[in-house]
């Protein structure tokens, strides 16, 4: 098939203990899922329908790659999730990813009642690790989240409020989930600011490591 235009290059992320890659399609985000985030961000932490959002595939960012501070924003936000990535037949594995937030441009759309795009959606917005392969579903893992060594978040997954079937079951009704898919789950308390010449690292146990720097 000719196409009218040449084909934009995938965005991929590295497979661990493989030399092949993971191609990205969406990646879908799940808003609140975490009870003390919810209160760190003024929401309820009962347990109320899970809502999503929506990055592209120019957001990711790989392991080690330099971030690039985003243009329109004074305040830029880390929010560290494990990610599960979907393949053929349902999970196809796990990795730890960074959902970045220009908060003061998505501040002033909820004070509007505008859409959130401007603030969850630019380059580099969605650092992610390599995906380390396991169709099970992941229930308990410590994850944390450190700048310039100093730990800025730390939780577990288990005190996600929507599990990651439910999150599935979920995104499956609502949306045409499929192969290729990211599905950030959330993040704990301790979301805050990323400067400049910072460096951040982010972990799941038992997912391989994701680490950045910030540059101007």
């Amino acid at each position: 098939m000719a196409l009218i235009l040449d084909k934009i290059p995938d965005s991929t992320l590295p497979v661990s203990g493989s030399a092949l890659r993971f191609p990205v399609n969406n990646i879908f985000c799940v808003g609140r899922n975490y009870a003390d985030h919810a209160v760190e961000m003024g929401g309820d932490p009962d347990r109320e329908p899970p809502f999503f959002f929506i990055k592209p595939p120019f957001a990711i960012l790989a392991d080690d790659a330099p971030m690039t501070y985003p243009k329109f924003t004074s305040d830029l936000h880390h929010e560290v999730e494990l990610v599960v990535a979907m393949g053929d037949d349902g999970i196809f594995g796990y990795a730890v990813g960074v959902d970045m937030t220009r908060r003061d441009l998505q501040g002033e759309a909820k004070d509007k009642s505008r859409p959130w795009e401007a603030g969850k959606s630019f380059v580099h917005a969605a650092p992610c690790g390599a995906i380390q392969p396991n169709a099970s579903v992941l229930n308990e893992a410590p994850i944390e989240l450190s700048i310039n060594g100093e730990v800025r978040q730390s939780g577990n997954v288990n005190q996600m409020i929507w599990k990651i079937p439910e999150i599935i079951d979920r995104l499956s009704e609502l949306f045409a989930l499929g192969p290729g898919d990211l599905i950030y789950t959330g993040t704990p308390a301790g979301v805050g600011p990323v400067e400049v010449g910072d460096k951040v690292d982010a972990s799941v146990a038992g997912l391989p490591s994701l680490s950045f720097k910030v540059h101007s």
